[in-house]
Formats: structure tokens, sequence, C-alpha cells
């Protein structure tokens, strides 16, 4: 079951970046994060009042920990992306997300079977590979894309494991309480770096971009619900890595919808992939 859910939660966060990706095309991605981040609100809170649970204090305060740290992520990701070079950058933030929380649940006592960790390290090689864009002719600063790739890759990392640290009593109050933090600090960074586009950003994006940003914002949430349900059912350091692989739904569907062409090593990378969930499921 674990493994199942760790497979939609890479196929909610994939996608949910891909229809983000399709609504930044009218208006600057920062303020689509903002905007993403606003209905991924409203939905943590349709989750939490929807679905009975008793959080702790400790669970809330893991839970708005986490939100925070991946916004923050995803902020360093974007300009990594914006900034450097597209097959350093994400291969890098996707390796190192995975390895956190595998090193980590290792280190507490998380025993997996020899062939689930054979299906770990294809997971996690898989991400990377599927991650791989072609660079663009961009000024390369190896120093800061490569810190700005391991800055993103360590806070998605480190927000699995304090999501995973949540009770199972807790519901999913945790989810709520991370988008609180995480709305108000992703409109500190519009107004920040582009404060004309905080009036009426709606404005610009139109219908359909408004549909999009929501449902990048729904699907952003469910993910982390669907996170928080897999860690309760499985080892962190199994669910992590296929959660990861978020970037394996979203070159997917941007081959069917965009027909957008597939590297060799994207393809390599989600053969890979299906391997190592494979053994994973085996083991």
């Amino acid at each position: 079951m674990a493994v199942f859910l760790g497979v939609c939660v890479a196929a909610c966060f994939g996608s949910g970046d891909f229809f983000g990706g399709l609504a930044s095309r009218r208006v600057s991605t920062i303020t689509i994060l903002s905007i993403t981040q606003a209905f991924a609100l409203v939905g943590a809170v349709v989750y939490a009042v929807g679905f009975s649970g008793h959080a702790s204090g400790r669970d809330l305060g893991f839970g708005a920990v986490a939100g925070g740290l991946n916004v923050v992520a995803l902020g360093a990701l974007y300009h990594g992306l914006a900034t450097g070079r597209m097959g350093v950058v994400a291969p890098v933030t996707a390796v190192v997300a995975s390895v956190i929380p595998v090193a980590w649940g290792t280190a507490n006592g998380e025993h997996p079977s020899t062939l689930a960790l054979v299906g770990v390290v294809c997971a996690i090689a898989a991400g990377g590979l599927i991650a791989r864009e072609r660079s663009q002719a961009v000024e390369v600063h190896p120093g800061r894309e490569l810190a700005l790739a391991v800055s993103a890759g360590v806070g998605f990392g480190v927000s699995f494991i304090f999501y995973s640290e949540t009770s199972k009593h807790a519901g999913f109050w945790p989810v709520l309480t991370g988008r609180g933090v995480a709305l108000p600090l992703a409109l500190l960074a519009v107004l920040m770096v582009r404060p004309r586009l905080v009036a009426r950003p709606s404005l610009a994006l139109g219908r359909r971009g408004r549909t999009l940003a929501a449902a990048a914002g729904f699907l952003d949430v469910s993910a982390t619900a669907l996170l928080l349900v897999a860690f309760r059912e499985g080892l962190t350091s199994l669910v992590a890595p296929i959660a990861a692989l978020a970037p394996a739904f979203t070159v997917a569907l941007a081959w069917l919808v965009l027909s957008e062409p597939i590297a060799r090593l994207q393809m390599a990378g989600l053969l890979l992939a299906l391997l190592g969930l494979s053994f994973i499921a085996a083991g």
C-alpha cells in the first residue's frame, strides 16, 4: 500500500508542477507560486476539517516547519532553473531530496530488505535521469547553481522528514499548518521581487490561467496529504525516493499534452524507475 501511495504522491506532485508550469507562461513563476499556495491552503482546510484528527502542538509545529521548508525549496529550485543549467540543477535537487530521507530512515532503525534497497538506489538514479533537461544558453556559475540545487534538495528532503514525524492521529492538520506558513512566505517573496504583480495578478492570468493555478494548488496539497498517509503506512526510506519521482509524471504529461520529445536519458530514467518500483514492491 505504501508503494502505491508513494506513486500517487509522485503523480500529484508531478502533475501539479506541469499545470503550474503552463500557468507560469503567462505570469512570472514566483507569482504563480503564491497563487497556487493560496489554492493549496483552501484545499488544506478541506482536508483538515473533512477528516478527523487530533493533532498535538508537536504535530502542528512539524507541519509548519515542513511547509516553510517546502516553499523555500521551491523558490530555490525555480531560481536555479531560471539562472542555471537545468541539466545540473534538476537532477541534483532530485537526488539530494531522495538521499536525505533514506539516510535519516536507516539511521533511525529502519531496515528495508536488500531487494527494496536496490529498488531505492534505482529510484534515486531514475529521479536524476528523468529530471535532466537540455541545458539552456545561460551564463554558467557552477558554484551558485550547485548551491541552489543542493539547498532545494535539502529543503525538500528535510520537509519529508518533518512530515514523517507527525503522529498517526494528527489527521491532516499538519498539512494545514504547513500551507498556513507557506502562503505568507510566498507572498513575501512576491513583494520583495516583483511588487507590481501583487495588486491583481489573477487578471493577467485569465480564466484558463486561474484554472491551471487552481489545479496545481489542489494537486500539490493532495500530494502532501497522501505523503502523510504513505509515511504512516510504510518506511520513510522507501516512500521518499518514490515520491521524488514526480518529474516522471511531469515529463510524461509534457509528452502527451504538449508533444514535447522525451530525451534518451529521460526514457532510460523512466524505465529504471519502473524497475526500482518493482524491486521496492517485491521487497
